[in-house]
């Protein structure tokens, strides 16, 4: 049994290395790795970018330059973990800024095409509570939302 792990590829056409960069510095615990480049075997110019290795918020990730064939769908999104609407706010502005857009249920589009969740854990408590009449009522407020506003939601959760 492979011990290995899981690293994610994300496929881009000609931004692995823009992207990369922009990961490494939006999450914490997050480094460049590996830069491959394109030989005179092709198929890319000789000397650009093909592959850069990275880790983002310590996951292991390789961003490849693979061509216009393929794109990113909202059927693969990675899911951030937020303490506060602090976080809540700083994940969502910087994935949404130049170029990305927000989405609803506190989703977001990034300028590369790559789709995240921007959930603060509060959330995830509120609609997983036992009592299914709060459950509702955050679940309701929240599928109104674009952004997560956490304070709305309790109000809603409360009854309020």
């Amino acid at each position: 049994m492979s011990t290995a792990g899981f690293t994610t590829c994300l496929w881009f056409d000609g931004r692995a290395e823009e992207a990369a960069d922009f990961y490494v510095s939006l999450f914490k615990n997050s480094e460049l790795g590996r830069v491959s480049r394109y030989t005179e075997a092709g198929p890319g110019p000789a000397g650009s970018v093909i592959t850069v290795d990275f880790v983002a918020n310590g996951q292991k990730f390789v961003a490849l330059n693979g061509g216009p064939e393929f794109t990113f769908n909202e059927a693969i999104s990675f899911q951030i973990g937020c303490a506060d609407q602090a976080e809540v706010d700083f994940y969502s502005d910087a994935l949404t800024g130049s170029g990305g857009e927000q989405g609803p249920c506190g989703w977001v589009k990034d300028r590369f095409g790559v789709s995240w969740q921007v959930v603060p854990s509060r959330l995830i408590e509120m609609i997983s509570d036992p009592d299914q009449e709060k459950a509702n009522r955050a679940t309701a407020a929240m599928l109104k939302m674009h952004r997560i506003d956490i304070a709305a939601l309790e109000k809603a959760y409360a009854g309020e």
